[in-house]
């Protein structure tokens, strides 16, 4: 039976970046890319073009490295906007200019301050003016689900004959309840008289917990279109994660029998731990589909069903998302060749510059570790070579530290001006080290928080060290280190974070 595509709109890079904190840098953005690429989504909303020169420099790196996707930007109703968008979207093959104002009472009478037909002049003249610089738009109803039916159905109709192809639906404050939400998509179907000249999308916010099942109820009532994100970050309390609607699709087709979608859901897994790393923000452990136990089982009676028969317990195989049962490992034995198609299938695309740089990290690493794991591999290449640029960069670290003794620090930290050393006491070994780095650098950002994780198992697993901090203006940006030796990852944490606070100072 034919069945109809759901296309997979992500937006991890726009809107999941909006979540406090979890900006990542233009050349991480573009490493983000190209696994939404691998995960074979539809469309990547790359950025908000006018909203700052990293947005548009994002967006346009984007739309001249990808080939297969769609490249989207968004814009507000207004011709600069528009325009913006136009020109950073101008390198992709295919690109669409995703406009968007306000429709319900409440945005229109105290954000906007206009009449509801004022706002739709807007949206009309947005679109058209769109229309005339790309081939593709989209135009949102921001809060359409607190909007009056009436004057929702009006501007959808108005775009559509303006020229949008695709009319997104968006819970903006995350309020709506599924069956609600299916309503409105449904009363949109059979009330707007050219709505089959148009995609209908669904974009729902999880204020309350709703945003995976609120697309869903979409979908079931004629969306074709879903906007979400990795592990469902985003604005507040996040988006529609990607992995929970693919996959619910995927696993109910008694349900949606009559849809499907092209996603690479062995993909699924690699996307969310890049995502996590590279945003800072941890994977619950009982996150749906990719947190560490959603295909654990501990309970007595639990094992035993599964061991009799995997689907007692299990409604999707860990495989089916990408999570391996074995492993492959290397050693300090490996070669270059070996090293180097591991990377590949890993998903990494390096120049030869990064190549060297991590197979040397590698082999250093494989001299402390006897056995090192993708894990291992993606720790180092995301950590120690996919960096942004540098100022500082830790060349020795020297501990002193025990019961009954005052814990010491000294750094040795290079510059491109030359070596900075300095040595300080803490209240312990990374409180020291920690010391001695705002010693040397002179740089003294507030720590917001700190977390340690292994980046794989056994004794000499590498700790992968998350550092937050706050600058003098109030803004947070994110270290990581990783490392055999939790002091050092600490250590590398911190500089990277002292090193982003100075680049953005410089900027």
């Amino acid at each position: 039976m034919q069945t109809e595509k759901i296309m997979i709109f992500d937006t991890t890079l726009r809107d999941g970046e909006q979540a406090p904190g979890a900006s990542m840098s233009v050349k991480e953005k573009l490493e983000v890319a190209y696994q939404l690429e691998s995960l074979n989504v539809d469309v990547i909303e790359a950025g908000f073009p006018i909203s700052s020169p990293a947005q548009f420099d994002a967006t346009n790196l984007i739309a001249s490295e990808l080939k297969k996707a769609t490249i989207a930007g968004l814009a507000r109703a207004n011709n600069k906007d528009i325009e913006e968008a136009a020109k950073a979207l101008a390198p992709a093959p295919k690109k669409r200019i995703h406009t968007f104002i306000a429709t319900s009472p409440i945005h229109m009478e105290y954000k906007l301050r206009k009449s509801p037909a004022e706002v739709l002049k807007m949206a009309i003249d947005a679109v058209k003016y769109s229309k005339s610089l790309v081939d593709e738009v989209e135009f949102s109803p921001e809060d359409a689900c607190r909007s009056e039916i009436p004057f929702l159905i009006e501007v959808v109709q108005a775009v559509i004959e303006a020229g949008a192809t695709i009319v997104n639906i968006p819970d903006t404050v995350g309020y709506i309840m599924p069956d609600e939400y299916g309503k409105i998509i449904a009363t949109l179907k059979a009330k707007v008289s050219n709505i089959n000249k148009a995609v209908i999308s669904t974009h729902c916010h999880n204020d309350l917990g709703m945003a995976s099942a609120n697309s869903l109820a979409g979908v079931l009532n004629g969306a074709r279109q879903i906007e979400c994100t990795i592990n469902g970050i985003g604005e507040r309390a996040g988006n529609a994660a990607i992995e929970e609607v693919v996959m619910a699709m995927n696993t109910r087709p008694d349900l949606f029998k009559d849809v499907h979608c092209d996603i690479k859901t062995t993909e699924i897994a690699r996307a969310s731990r890049l995502v996590s790393r590279l945003s800072g923000f941890a994977i619950a452990p009982n996150k749906a589909i990719v947190g560490r136990n959603a295909f654990a089982h501990e309970s007595g009676i639990h094992v035993h069903g599964v061991l009799k028969h995997r689907e007692t317990y299990e409604i999707m195989t860990p495989e089916a998302v990408g999570f391996e049962g074995s492993k492959m490992v290397l050693g300090r034995h490996s070669g270059r060749a070996g090293f180097v198609d591991r990377c590949v299938k890993l998903g990494y695309k390096l120049n030869d510059e990064e190549m060297q740089a991590a197979f040397d990290k590698f082999l250093a690493l494989a001299d402390k570790k006897k056995e090192v794991f993708d894990e291992d591999i993606a720790a180092i290449i995301d950590d120690d070579v996919r960096h942004s640029e540098r100022v500082y960069t830790l060349e020795h670290l020297l501990v002193a530290c025990g019961t009954g003794t005052l814990p010491t620090a000294s750094v040795k930290i290079s510059t491109a001006d030359g070596v900075l050393m300095a040595a300080a006491c803490g209240d312990g070994p990374i409180d020291a080290a920690y010391q001695a780095i705002r010693n040397a650098t002179g740089v003294s950002p507030e720590l917001e928080s700190y977390s340690i994780s292994a980046v794989t198992g056994g004794k000499d697993a590498m700790g992968e060290v998350t550092a937050r901090v706050r600058d003098e203006n109030g803004g947070s940006h994110i270290g990581r280190g990783v490392s055999t030796d939790i002091i050092e990852a600490s250590a590398k944490a911190y500089i990277d974070a002292i090193n982003k606070v100075v680049i953005v100072r410089k900027k």
